[in-house]
């Protein structure tokens, strides 16, 4: 039976493993024993990664729709009028009426070929991804702390740390091979684990400390840390001397944190905040991991930059086992980043606004220019769909009428453009309102990279030919520029896209289809001979001194009151990804978790007169569902708990589309809502 050797398509761990095929039919996966990060493992969603790839519902054809219904049509009429209709409106509404959602789920080179599309075809930098949902916050605040919005070090490094700092990662659930190094460490060598997390998690049983905060103060307690670390001369002096700036600012700023004044904000008993203080200072190999619990706030920036100040207080960065660790949530979510899916940087976080940069692309790109401002968030450009000034929207592989807070906003935003184009492999909640949809070929059945969470560039590989009538998007891409009159995206295959990539890109510059076999290299790798990089920051940071900027602690955007008296969260579960899109076409995971669900404290339960797995109602100031009740101490208590995969209940017709300030990520993680028995 044919094996192919590929990448996972879900979480940004970046397993490695092979697809079988027969009768040109992905009918199986089995993982592969020499990857350096999945190692022979896999987790359930990687073991049943290409049910989805068979499923009967998969588009096949392009669809137009027509007098309200979708009808099948040929390729040739769909570009042809994708093309026609964003020339179209160019022409009569200027360059930014056009936008472009890119996706985290595609590979590097589609990513790098849709900006392309947007910057040099259509003019405009409104261009942006799902990353605005999930780690916008670690870009810009990892890159104004250190110079680089990445993982400092490596998977493996796990294995090897003394002690481990999670906050805001449920990593056993959403990072299952990772989580297994860091559950491994602790039981076979003694690793010390610090657990943040205002929920009883997986990971809680193995925990050292179990620090439970109140939603939405992660700036007050790592200040805390700080000022205890400050307080007791556990800093490292050395380091900040040699290879920091600004420390007065921050030492000055963490003076009022005292442990007893955090205590009230953040619920965390000033004895536990005292011991993890110490226990971080004092461990030499300690290293830092987070996720969306704390990128996904109003304040998401601000808890970036404070755990960067944290790790650079001790030193903690630039050696084995040590650094701020973000676990990036999607496939490609760091590759999509990597290749400018941003509204103010080109591939490898070139800014638009540098003139000698967008010189080196409009040469490259053979362009007369190339817009200088930035452009829209994801956030902005639907409320802009909906205001009616961006008129024309592409979307590429994603689903943001789950995905996006405030359902009822984007379903408005959706309805209200003009023209809306989306290339899927299914007909999802978010497709059913285009007017042309593409049938996009799965990760089986197309070349390409994808760039994992520590930065390891890896190759998926075709298995199976596409369904049907099915286009990889590189190739839909290239064909609506070269409908447009541009020829300059005439490629024959990736890997001279890759190329292309490598020479306008200094991270990517040594990066070839070739370098890259068999399990990939981890950026920067800026020429042919570097064997790319482990580990950041080693000799001084990217930016050259590590930056502390002290964040003082501020509220959520809306906190409980009389009537929404709940904090609502929301999250991944272990069985399902994202939207669902491709989970809940798998049988197994399906069946293992078939329906949504809220967690709610016991107490709460009793005081509500709510029994376990009975249908209750949430809602909120933007709307309500139905859900059914799980019962359970791992949720604290006024605090519920959502995951966001399920269309039938879902969790983002109720979360509040406040954003950070700097970041524009939305504040996911809090909200008030009113849970209620529903009465016969």
């Amino acid at each position: 039976m044919p094996k192919t050797l590929t990448t996972c398509i879900y979480c940004g761990c970046g397993c490695g493993l092979y697809l079988e095929a027969e009768d040109k039919e992905v009918i199986g996966a089995s993982p592969s024993y020499g990857h350096p990060v999945s190692r022979g493992a896999l987790c359930v969603k990687g073991w049943n990664c290409y049910e989805f790839v068979n499923s009967p519902d998969r588009l096949s054809a392009p669809l137009i729709k027509k007098n309200g219904r979708f009808q099948p049509s040929s390729w040739e009429e769909a570009v042809d009028m994708i093309s026609k209709k964003f020339l179209s409106i160019k022409t009569e509404y200027g360059p930014d009426a056009l936008s472009f959602l890119s996706s985290a789920k595609t590979t590097n080179e589609e990513n790098y070929l849709l900006m392309k599309l947007a910057r040099a075809v259509f003019g405009t930098n409104n261009i942006d991804h799902c990353a605005r949902l999930c780690h916008a916050s670690t870009v810009t605040g990892l890159s104004f702390s250190f110079g680089s919005g990445a993982m400092t070090n490596s998977i493996n490094e796990f294995e090897e740390a003394e002690l481990i700092l999670i906050t805001g990662s449920d990593t056993t659930a959403q990072h299952p091979l990772i989580g297994s190094r860091i559950v491994n460490a602790v039981l076979e060598r003694g690793t010390k684990l610090i657990l943040v997390d205002p929920r009883k998690i997986e990971l809680s049983k193995y925990a050292y400390l179990h620090l439970a905060q109140r939603c939405g103060t992660d700036v007050a307690w790592i200040n805390a840390m700080m000022h205890i670390i400050i307080k007791e001369n556990l800093y490292n002096h050395d380091f900040i001397n040699e290879r920091c700036e600004n420390f007065e600012e921050l030492k000055s700023g963490v003076l009022d944190y005292t442990p007893e004044y955090v205590e009230k904000i953040t619920g965390i008993l000033k004895e536990k905040l005292i011991k993890a203080a110490r226990l971080y200072a004092k461990t030499k190999k300690a290293m830092i991991v987070y996720s969306m619990g704390i990128t996904q706030h109003t304040t998401g920036v601000d808890n970036v930059k404070s755990l960067a100040n944290l790790c650079m207080l001790c030193g903690k960065v630039g050696y084995a086992s040590s650094g701020v660790n973000p676990l990036r949530g999607q496939n490609n979510v760091q590759g999509a980043c990597d290749m400018g899916a941003l509204p103010d940087l080109f591939s490898g976080y070139q800014p638009v606004s540098d003139p000698a940069i967008r010189k080196k692309f409009t040469d490259a790109w053979g362009v007369d220019s190339l817009p200088e401002g930035p452009g829209l968030t994801v956030t902005e450009i639907l409320g802009a769909c909906n205001e009616g000034v961006v008129k024309g929207l592409f979307i590429l592989g994603e689903n943001p009428v789950l995905s996006d807070p405030d359902i009822t906003h984007v379903k408005e935003a959706l309805e209200n453009t003009e023209f809306l184009v989306v290339s899927e492999l299914f007909l999802s909640e978010t497709a059913e309102y285009a007017d042309v949809v593409l049938p996009a070929a799965s990760f089986a059945e197309k070349e390409g990279t994808f760039t994992n969470t520590d930065r390891r560039i890896q190759k998926i590989r075709r298995a199976i030919a596409p369904l049907g009538k099915a286009k990889p998007d590189w190739q839909i891409i290239s064909e609506i520029a070269r409908r447009c009159g541009y020829r300059a995206m005439d490629y024959k295959d990736p890997s001279e896209i890759m190329s292309e990539i490598a020479s306008l890109t200094p991270i990517y510059g040594g990066v070839s289809y070739g370098r890259l076999e068999p399990y990939g290299l981890q950026w920067p790798c800026p020429d042919k001979e570097h064997p790319g990089t482990p580990i950041l920051h080693k000799e001084k940071f990217t930016r050259g001194k590590g930056h502390f900027t002290f964040r003082p602690y501020i509220k959520p955007q809306e906190l409980p009151d009389s009537e929404y008296n709940f904090t609502l969260t929301t999250g991944r579960i272990y069985w399902h990804w994202h939207t669902g899109t491709m989970t809940r076409r798998t049988s197994l995971l399906e069946r293992e978790a078939p329906e949504a669900f809220v967690e709610l404290n016991p107490d709460d339960a009793k005081d509500l007169n709510i029994r376990d797995k009975e249908i209750i109602k949430v809602s909120s100031r933007r709307g309500a569902i139905n859900i059914r009740s799980r019962i359970t101490e791992g949720s604290l208590r006024g605090v519920v708990f959502i995951p966001f995969h399920f269309k039938e209940a879902a969790a983002n017709i109720l979360t509040i589309n406040a954003v950070d300030p700097e970041a524009k990520i939305p504040e996911f993680k809090v909200c008030a809502v009113k849970v209620e028995k529903i009465k016969n």
